[in-house]
C-alpha cells in the first residue's frame, strides 16, 4: 500500500511573542501542494513490534531509528499492540525547506498505518498521534487550507482556493535552521489580522501579507530576495519564503518559464 505525502506553504506568517516554554506564537496559513511529493509504502510482515525501513530519492540526514516515521511507530505502540511492518520511503520534497516534507511523511505514515493494520484510530486520535509529532504535522491529516496559530499546531480550516493556478517552487540548496531563523526576527504584534487578509483578492497579497522571517535571513542571504524579484519580473502575482526558508515561491495565473533551469536548485512547477 502507497500512499504520497504532499508538501505545503505558508501564505504569510506573522511572529507574534515568545512563549514562557521557549516556543513562539505565530499565525500562519497552510497550503497544500499536492504536485510535490514523497511516495511511502507500508508492508506488513510476520509478528509484532519490529519496524524496518529503507530509503531512496533524496539522502536523509541521521539514522534511520531517528526518522519520524520510526517515532510515529514506536508512539502508537504505547497504547496499541502492533503488528510488524516493512517501511519504505522515496524521499523528493527538499528537507529543511521550510515545505513540511517530514511532517507530512509522519502524518500520512499514522494515516497509512491506521488503514493498513484496521486500527480504527477516530479522527481525533489521528490529530492527536500528529501533535506530538511536530507543530505542523497535524495540518496534514486533513490536508486543506487552514488558518493556524499558537505554536502553528492549533488550526481551523480556512476557505481559499488557488484551483488553476501555478506555483513556482525553488530551492537554493541553502539550510535555514528553525533555531537560527527566529533568533534573527522580531515579533510582529499582528494577531488574528492575517486571516482577514488572506480574504482579500489574491493581487492584493503582495502588498498586504508577509513573511515575518523574510528581512532578516535577506539581510544574510540575498540570493533568496534575488529569486523573489524574479518571480515578479516573471508576472507571479504573489511570491513568498514558505516557512522560516530557505524555499522561495511564486503564484502565477499562467504556467511560468523555468528561468532558473541553468542554476542547480531544486525546481518545481505544478498546477495548485
Amino acid at each position: 500500500m502507497i500512499v504520497f505525502p504532499n508538501a505545503k506553504i505558508n501564505l504569510g506568517l506573522n511572529i507574534i511573542e515568545k512563549r514562557s516554554d521557549g516556543f513562539h506564537n505565530l499565525e500562519t496559513v497552510f497550503y497544500p501542494v499536492k504536485g510535490l511529493f514523497d511516495a511511502l509504502e507500508i508492508i506488513e510482515i510476520e509478528g509484532f513490534g519490529n519496524f524496518e525501513m529503507s530509503f531512496s530519492g533524496n539522502e536523509i540526514p541521521g539514522e534511520s531509528s531517528d526518522n519520524i516515521c520510526k517515532k510515529a511507530y514506536d508512539l502508537i505502540s504505547k497504547s496499541y499492540p502492533l503488528k510488524s511492518i516493512k517501511v519504505h520511503l522515496h524521499k523528493h520534497i527538499p528537507i529543511g525547506a521550510g515545505l513540511g516534507g517530514g511532517s507530512s511523511d509522519a502524518a500520512f505514515f499514522i494515516k497509512l498505518l491506521n488503514e493498513k493494520l484496521q486500527l480504527n484510530l477516530s479522527f481525533g486520535e489521528l490529530h492527536y498521534y500528529a501533535k506530538q509529532l511536530g507543530s505542523d504535522c497535524s495540518f496534514f491529516i486533513n490536508n486543506k487550507p487552514s488558518y493556524a496559530t499558537g505554536k502553528g499546531d492549533q488550526m481551523e480550516q480556512i476557505n481559499i482556493n488557488l484551483s488553476g493556478k501555478f506555483i513556482f517552487l525553488v530551492y537554493p540548496n541553502i539550510f535555514i535552521s528553525t533555531p537560527e531563523a527566529y533568533s534573527r526576527i522580531s515579533h510582529s504584534q499582528k494577531s488574528k489580522d492575517l486571516e482577514n487578509r488572506i480574504q482579500r483578492p489574491i493581487k492584493e497579497w503582495k502588498d498586504t501579507i508577509f513573511n515575518d522571517f523574510e528581512n532578516s535571513i535577506f539581510d544574510k542571504y540575498p540570493l533568496l530576495e534575488t529569486i523573489k524579484n524574479e518571480f515578479y519580473k516573471q508576472g507571479a502575482v504573489y511570491a513568498s519564503m514558505s516557512g522560516s526558508g530557505s524555499a522561495m515561491f511564486g503564484i502565477f495565473e499562467n504556467e511560468p518559464k523555468n528561468i532558473f533551469e541553468r542554476e542547480n536548485y531544486f525546481i518545481s512547477i505544478t498546477e495548485l
